[in-house]
């Protein structure tokens, strides 16, 4: 009869209990637009998609100090965000430092994280923009950042998105130095919400073109990933 001693079972390290993606999956750092919280309904539901179709370690939220602790304050100009902003993709990249880094934003938050990926000590893999803002109130396209990037960027946009006519961004995506994409979401407005006449014609759902859209992002990162 064997009497060694029953094996204990190894306890696990902290870097192995504790997380179990592997160093492929990337980390999202996920900006709010200008006139709505981290805490959204629509944000959450595009936190939830994004880090399912990336399979992502985590998907980082936060809310910009003008609208933190229910504030409701105008938004400040999206360059004086930069600061705040790098601050909390650093604090994530110092966290997961094995994880590719994906910057991701709605509306505004878009804007300023094509600002932060354009910055010299920031080393994304990619910048997924959910309703560009191109056009400012006057009516000027805000093109700059976007003509200095060097990251690849896929744009999501309604096709009845006001803050971005179709035909000025493909302008712009045209005479971009980085790699570049656009999924359409027909009938979409700034927040891609479609008309149910819209829908109803296409014979489509909201949720239905949403999914092809997440899909549409999916394959990009995953080809800028591989192209790493």
């Amino acid at each position: 009869m064997d009497s060694s001693p029953p094996t204990k079972r190894r306890r696990k390290t902290k870097s192995e209990g504790t997380n179990d993606k592997s160093s492929s999956s990337p980390v999202v750092v996920f900006a709010h637009g200008a006139g709505a919280p981290s805490s959204s309904d629509w944000m959450l539901r595009w936190k939830e998609m994004l880090k399912n179709a990336l399979d992502a370690v985590e998907v980082v939220t936060f809310d910009y100090p003008y609208i933190a602790g229910g504030k409701k304050r105008a938004p400040p100009k999206a360059e004086k965000l930069v600061e705040f902003h790098k601050d909390i993709v650093k604090k994530t990249t110092d966290k997961y430092p094995a994880h590719p880094l994906i910057l991701a934003g709605k509306s505004m938050g878009s804007r300023v994280s094509c600002m932060v990926a354009a910055e010299v000590d920031i080393d994304a893999s990619a910048v997924i923009c959910l309703g560009y803002p191109l056009k400012a109130m006057g009516g000027a396209v805000r093109d700059e950042t976007l003509l200095q990037l060097t990251v690849p960027v896929m744009f999501v946009q309604g096709s009845k998105d006001g803050l971005c006519p179709l035909e000025k961004l493909e302008a712009v995506c045209k005479k971009m130095k980085s790699h570049n994409e656009l999924h359409v979401i027909n009938g979409g407005d700034h927040s891609f919400k479609i008309g149910k006449k819209h829908l109803q014609i296409k014979g489509s759902t909201q949720d239905q073109a949403e999914d092809l859209a997440v899909q549409g992002v999916s394959s990009f990162v995953s080809r800028c990933l591989k192209g790493k």
